[in-house]
């Protein structure tokens, strides 16, 4: 494996747990005490670092708009599907544009 395609799941797992801290900050806000707290703040740590990881091989605008687009896009899914948030056409659309986004920075080959 190419260590740049190591860096674009690097990124991923990134993603994944800015999706993660984002949803557990929701819970830790509505009482979910002390491990919810805990759990939210590792979360936010484990992103930052595989985001750093990812920068080692990608351009830092490029890791970042991913980072971004695709935290953003996972948390309105996760806020659709845990937490009954709209899924209107034009929130939706929005979403598959961001991804689009995210997708095109993938292949644009850096």
């Amino acid at each position: 494996m190419s260590a740049q395609a190591l860096a674009w799941i690097w990124l991923a797992v990134a993603a994944l747990f800015e999706v993660g801290w984002a949803i557990s900050l929701k819970q830790a806000t509505n009482g979910g005490g002390i491990p919810v707290w805990i759990a939210t703040v590792a979360a936010m740590i484990a992103s930052v670092v595989f985001l750093a990881l990812a920068t080692r091989e990608l351009p830092i605008g490029t890791a970042y708009a991913a980072w971004t687009g695709a935290g953003t896009a996972g948390v309105v899914l996760a806020g659709v599907v845990l937490f009954g948030e709209s899924a209107d056409i034009i929130r939706i659309g929005c979403v598959v544009a961001i991804l689009a986004g995210v997708i095109g920075l993938k292949l644009s080959g850096t």
